[in-house]
């Protein structure tokens, strides 16, 4: 029997609760919780979005009720208090109903009319549009319930389902679909093809049932097209990128760039051919790649301007006062229809638009073919130059540079410095060749070129005299010059290499130069054709006045009876100048006599100079030739 008055302590098991016991016996347990945790355990079990409102309401009533409990059982302090409590109460009614009549009765305390309701005329041509407006709605569902009923009968023929299997047989001839629960998905994006753009390009074909809109047309095209696809908003409309190079003052900010988008780039109906809908889309998304990917290689870049990406918009500077400018041009078709405009004529270059593409995709087929490995047992993916490296004993200079590769900015703008110094040259010749009558400059462009590298044969040559060869001589000059990505390379006639830069004045200057060669290597062929003598020729003479770039060249010439000479001097700038001297064999100093050979008595005398341009012929050949014909004429 147990003691009274002894206090029992029930305390909790020291012992943790077990979580597992392994195959081998033994026990894995959960480790007490801490202070902090049981803390939060014990508020996880507190409801604090109830306010307290309920027990705070009853808890005022069970009060009142005791109050009135407490109220009911005081003792009545007077006998007729509860009579007093009820005449009082009724008095009060009585009261209310004295001010309830006399408000009814007399009029001056209130006054009870009716409403009058606004009766206003109503307008016809309202009540005709709405009536209108309603007929269209009522006429809508019909032709809507029509429609449904006649493709029903349809299905149950089985005419309907066949065109939509057609349809999407010709589908799947093109495009890669996969049937995911009861819908057909498809993807039109170039990951199969090497692509690792981030943007998927999945699509959704459904049935027409053609109940999108009560429009006639779009009846029409439902019945034409069985099959609908459901593009990705983001990929709707049309888009291009568009490559353009530009001149801008020196005063221009190169940083500020001005966002071009040109109207009505060919917008997508909504209810054409799902072919045509699926190109435009798979073309949008891969012009987004190939913008994303050239505005990230333009942030990564260094270069000495920096290159800009705005927006839809990449600038960047290719050569002083020339800059390159890619923009994203996107015509979604959710765009404002009411003001199409014709699109602005641009400057654009469709050949490195073109080359654009064609380096994406050589990218994307490098990313899927890959050499294959040499043993078998090889690393996969590494070149034959890298599997040699080895062999060879490569530098780490060698290898990083062999790892080093060029990006597709850096390719399109090498091409676009190309492109401006190709058709700097060409304007530049073509300027000469209008400028220049005489002798004549012709251009043959090799149609052998590259994206970096162009040829053109310069032939400087005198109208009537292209073909004349007189013992192995030849009368014209000729310059090869091979346009690079920033500079010139010229091979002259004579095999000289010369260097020039980017700028067409060096162009300008060698063509002149060579027109100077050409007069003297002219002036030398017709006078060995005719029978004069070569006195002396110097390419570059040390006197006189300077020229403005390069040196003058000059010949000297002797009739075969030695008693006339002809002094040709051509330079780049100075022009061409004729002299002649003439000797009269009466005034000879007699000291000279005992000469043997009379051609030294020309050593000395003064030259006049000739007026070409009084001169008859249609160029400096004919000229030369009719001067050295009159001057070897007998007295």
């Amino acid at each position: 029997m147990a003691l009274v008055g002894v206090s029992v302590s029930i305390e909790a098991v020291q012992e943790n609760k077990i979580q597992e016991v392994t195959l081998d016996g033994q026990e894995i347990v959960i480790p007490p919780l801490s202070m902090s945790e049981s803390l939060a355990k014990s508020a996880q079990k507190i409801d604090f979005t109830e306010d307290g409102s309920e027990d705070h309401s009853a808890k005022t009533s069970e009060e009142e009720t005791g109050d009135k409990e407490a109220a009911t059982f005081q003792p009545s302090l007077w006998p007729w208090d509860s009579v007093r409590n009820k005449l009082k109460t009724a008095y009060t009614e009585v009261g209310v109903l004295l001010d309830v009549l006399n408000i009814a009765k007399e009029k001056k305390y209130m006054v009870l009319t009716h409403v009058q309701q606004d009766t206003s005329e109503p307008k016809s041509a309202v009540q005709l549009l709405a009536k209108k407006k309603g007929l269209s709605a009522a006429s809508a569902v019909l032709l809507s319930g029509a429609e449904r009923l006649k493709r029903s009968h349809e299905d149950k023929t089985g005419a309907s389902s066949d065109k939509f299997h057609m349809e999407l047989l010709k589908l799947r001839q093109s495009w890669r679909l996969k049937k995911v629960g009861n819908a057909i998905i498809g993807d039109l994006s170039y990951r199969s093809a090497g692509s690792r753009f981030w943007q998927g390009g999945t699509f959704e074909v459904t049935k027409n049932t053609g109940t999108s809109s009560g429009d006639q047309t779009d009846v029409g095209s439902a019945l034409q097209n069985p099959l609908q696809v459901v593009i990705p908003s983001e990929l709707e409309g049309t888009a291009y990128v568009q490559v353009e190079i530009k001149s801008v003052p020196d005063s221009m900010n190169l940083m500020s760039a001005t966002l071009q988008m040109p109207d009505a780039i060919g917008r997508t109906p909504p209810n054409s051919h799902w072919q045509e809908r699926l190109d435009n889309a798979q073309n949008l998304l891969f012009c987004k790649e190939l913008f994303a990917q050239l505005a990230r290689e333009a942030v990564k870049m260094k270069s000495n301007v920096p290159h800009v990406v705005v927006g839809n918009q990449i600038i960047t500077n290719i050569f002083p006062g020339v800059q390159l400018s890619i923009v994203l041009c996107h015509s979604s078709n959710k765009a404002d229809k009411k003001g199409v405009s014709q699109p602005a004529r641009t400057d654009n270059k469709p050949v490195l638009e073109h080359s654009l593409h064609q380096l994406l995709r050589e990218v994307h087929h490098k990313t899927l073919h890959l050499d294959p490995p040499q043993p078998a047992t090889a690393t996969f993916g590494f070149t034959k130059r890298r599997r040699l490296a080895g062999p060879l004993g490569l530098s780490r200079a060698d290898l990083k540079e062999m790892a080093d590769s060029e990006t597709l900015l850096e390719q399109i703008i090498q091409q676009a410095r190309h492109e401006v110094l190709k058709f700097r040259t060409m304007a530049t010749i073509d300027r000469l060749a209008e400028e220049v009558r005489d002798p004549q400059i012709m251009a043959h462009w090799s149609c052998l070129n590259s994206p970096l590298q162009s040829n053109v044969k310069i032939i400087i040559t005198s109208s009537g005299y292209e073909a004349v060869r007189s013992q192995g001589l030849v009368t014209f000059q000729s310059l090869d010059l091979e346009i690079g990505v920033d500079s010139l390379k010229a091979v002259t006639k004579d095999r000289r290499v010369l260097q020039l830069g980017f700028q067409e004045k060096e162009v300008e200057d060698l063509i002149r130069w060579q027109i100077s060669q050409h007069h003297i290597a002219l002036s030398q062929n017709i006078a060995r054709m005719i029978g004069w003598e070569v006195l002396g020729c110097n390419g570059c003479n040390g006197v006189g006045a300077m020229e403005g770039f390069a040196s003058s060249s000059s010949i000297q010439l002797v009739a075969p009876k030695n008693d006339r000479m002809l002094l040709i001097k051509s330079g780049p700038t100075s022009g061409l100048h004729v002299f002649l001297k003439i000797d009269n064999k009466d005034n000879l100093d007699p000291s000279l006599a005992a000469l043997v050979d009379p051609k030294w008595l020309n050593l000395g005398g003064t030259f006049r100079e000739i007026d070409m341009e009084q001169i008859e012929g249609g160029n400096l050949a004919t000229k030369l030739e009719l001067i050295m014909a009159m001057v070897c004429k007998k007295r």
